[in-house]
């Protein structure tokens, strides 16, 4: 049996014709025959189905459920289940007929190289049909069926909910730490209020929910669209921005008795639980990943002198046990460094068992026994590795070392080059900690400073805070961290009153994550981080020999020339994305004389450099790049740093986009270089 759903033509998040199936959620469409179904849905297109066959049970494009446009593209969709009893009477069909609801609640996942067979086309009691495993098949929303991989859409959208969040929260960070120092002295745009000791992070929940940028605001059962298993979450409060797990300090998450009004919750007891976190800060929790023996908040609330109650959140897993709903396992870790506790999502598991017991607090407490369901990728959150101690470690000689430092002592950490490709080692390169500046080529004038002592503080005084809009670009939560990208970022420079701790001058600082060199199969080389980096944390500046772009010799051949485009990135000239902030008037007067499609200078790393010119390219980067200018005020000239665009887990490569416009680079004959992209993204252009 097979159903054919239309989708929109210009859909980003599905490809026509593209095998899919079921992944969590099954909508009751009430005992009807198939063709009230089509006339219902009326793009819904059915082949090999017998008309006179009833459908209980059928599975709803979420697109088709918000009530999008369709257009002429389809899908296949394997049908779970196919049962019901043939009505007589057209009375009672109309009176059990039902309209597709807009919630969220069928969620389908495109299969990678499904194949089609003939189970399809099997009939009713076909054996491919039956309900998965140990889950109940009288409950209709108890079918967790095989965990599939995520459209790469669904995943953006991931990346640009935490995006907002971590915007808010540094946002209302810096907030806080003005409230807290300089009170009196806010930017305009800053609101004082009188709950300041609200956390910032509980601001940017508050925030998104008020502009309703919360991922998925209603309660969902079963997985996300763009969180897979293994998704790692660096505080409680990302869980909440998405949608995953809804409470930023109880362990259970659960839909309350208010659900039981929808229609599409007719028959279900609530509360019913949705996701657990197993913080691991209670006293009789046991697991083994795939089994977990789960105690309740009894015997272990704030005071620790309670008996348990069968309520709220242990009452919802209770209920989630009898009506077999598999719940979301998100299970917390320590860590020995920022962040100090790290989140990983392990997939969905069955509540099995629940007993009451006597904690070690001695008081009454019910335990729950819940098992993972088959099926799903395997557990990572137990692999999960940071690395011990900080930059003085010496890294552990093997064959596979092809350099224990290439920095050579520059830096304030070794910076190995690993190599388990083949026998290439880095050759005809110097490393440099600074730019190195052409024969030919004079630099700006020293810029004056702002009259701030030890450290800026007020940005209402601080000339250089002046420049940035009358705010600092930065916080210094995670030792120091960048807003929002900005169209150039003026930072204290040596002419400031201002001592090297001050929070606007955060880029100067050096690095101050383990990074390390490693050979790839078909990029070359490339650069990982060893640490966990914060978004908008500075990662490294792109050093190399500042030149003139028109005097440059095999440009082609040259892969390592970064133009400093910061002006037409301003202006947006050539396609480049604007950035915020309009700054044109705080800079250099020779913007007026500058040309407006190519750049003047450029840093020229092919044979001086530091790491940054290791760092590949990607068209779905996890950095972005930054112009700061220091010491001067001329953007023509700015410095190149690379900033992290997203929070970066441990043993991740880092890229930034490089930019190149397509047919852009020629070789010395005047034939287009065609430059091939090995990223491996969803998104990758290929070129």
């Amino acid at each position: 049996m097979e159903l054919v759903i239309p989708i929109p033509s210009d859909s980003e998040s599905y490809e026509p014709n593209a095998p899919y199936t079921l992944a969590m959620g099954i909508r009751e469409f009430a005992p009807t025959n198939l063709d009230k179904v089509h006339r219902q849905l009326k793009h819904v297109a059915l082949r090999n189905v017998n008309p006179s066959k009833t459908l209980g049970e059928v599975l709803i494009l979420k697109k088709l459920m918000m009530g999008k446009c369709l257009g002429n593209g389809t899908l296949d969709v394997s049908v779970t289940k196919k049962f019901g009893q043939r009505v007589q009477k057209k009375e009672e069909e109309s009176k059990k007929k039902k309209r597709c609801s807009p919630r969220l609640l069928l969620l389908l996942r495109e299969t990678k190289s499904r194949k089609k067979d003939s189970s399809h086309s099997k009939d009713n009691n076909s054996k491919e049909d039956i309900p998965p495993p140990n889950i109940n098949p009288s409950n209709k929303y108890a079918y967790a069926a095989e965990y599939l991989p995520h459209s790469r859409n669904d995943k953006a959208r991931v990346r640009k909910a935490l995006t907002i969040f971590n915007k808010y929260y540094l946002h209302f960070f810096q907030e806080q730490y003005a409230c807290q120092n300089n009170g009196n002295h806010l930017p305009k745009h800053l609101h004082l209020k009188k709950d300041g000791v609200k956390r910032p992070d509980l601001k940017a929940i508050s925030k998104m929910l008020e502009c309703n940028e919360v991922l998925f605001p209603t309660k969902i059962f079963g997985h996300l669209p763009g969180i897979d298993v293994g998704y790692q979450f660096y505080s409680r409060a990302e869980m909440v921005a998405l949608g995953l797990h809804s409470h930023w300090l109880n362990d259970i998450d659960y839909m309350e008795q208010s659900y039981s009004k929808m229609e599409e919750f007719k028959g279900c007891t609530f509360p019913l639980a949705v996701s657990i976190v197993l913080s691991g800060q209670h006293d009789d929790d046991l697991n083994n990943s795939e089994d977990i023996v789960y105690t309740s908040r009894g015997g272990n609330n704030f005071m620790g002198n309670k008996h348990q109650e069968m309520s709220c959140g242990n009452l919802a897993l209770k209920n989630s046990m009898e009506q077999s709903i598999p719940v979301r396992v998100v299970r917390g870790q320590a860590c020995d460094q920022p962040p100090f506790r790290l989140y990983t999502y392990d997939g969905l598991y069955k509540v099995s068992e629940c007993w009451p017991t006597e904690g070690f607090s001695g008081f009454d407490a019910d335990k729950y026994h819940l098992k993972r369901l088959e099926g799903q990728p395997k557990l990572t959150s137990n692999q999960v590795q940071y690395s011990n101690g900080r930059s003085s470690r010496v890294p552990i000689k093997s064959p596979q070392l092809v350099c224990l430092d290439i920095a050579e002592g520059q830096e304030d950490m070794y910076i190995p080059v690993i190599n388990t490709i083949d026998d290439t080692t880095i050759t005809g390169f110097t490393y440099t900690k600074y730019n190195q500046v052409a024969c030919n080529l004079n630099l700006p004038p020293t810029a004056s400073g702002c009259e701030c002592k030890g450290s800026c503080t007020n940005p209402r005084t601080c000339a250089c805070a002046r420049l940035n809009g009358f705010d600092f670009p930065y916080v210094r939560s995670n030792g120091g961290r960048l807003i929002e990208p900005k169209d150039v970022v003026f930072e204290c420079g040596p002419n400031c009153g201002c001592g090297p701790g001050c929070i606007n001058r955060i880029s100067q600082r050096g690095m101050k994550y383990q990074l390390e060199v490693f050979r790839t199969s078909n990029r070359g080389w490339a650069v990982k981080t060893k640490d966990f980096i914060p978004s908008g944390a500075p990662v490294c500046e792109y050093i190399g020999e500042l030149r003139r772009t028109n005097e440059l010799d095999n440009v082609a051949e040259n892969d390592y020339i970064f133009e400093i485009d910061c002006w037409q990135t301003m202006k947006g000239i050539g396609g480049r994305e604007r950035r915020l902030g309009d700054v044109s008037e705080s800079v250099s007067d020779e913007l007026e004389r500058a040309d407006e499609n190519d750049a003047e200078f450029c840093i020229d790393a092919g044979r001086v450099g530091n790491i940054a010119r290791f760092i590949n390219h990607s068209c779905d980067p996890n950095l972005f790049v930054q112009c700061v200018l220091s010491w001067h005020r001329d953007v023509k000239l700015a410095r190149v740093v690379l900033f992290a665009c997203d929070n970066i887990p441990p043993m991740q490569e880092l890229t930034y986009d490089y930019g190149y416009e397509l047919d852009s680079v020629v070789d010395s004959n005047g034939r287009v270089r065609m430059l091939a992209c090995h990223c491996g993204t969803s998104d990758c252009r290929k070129r």
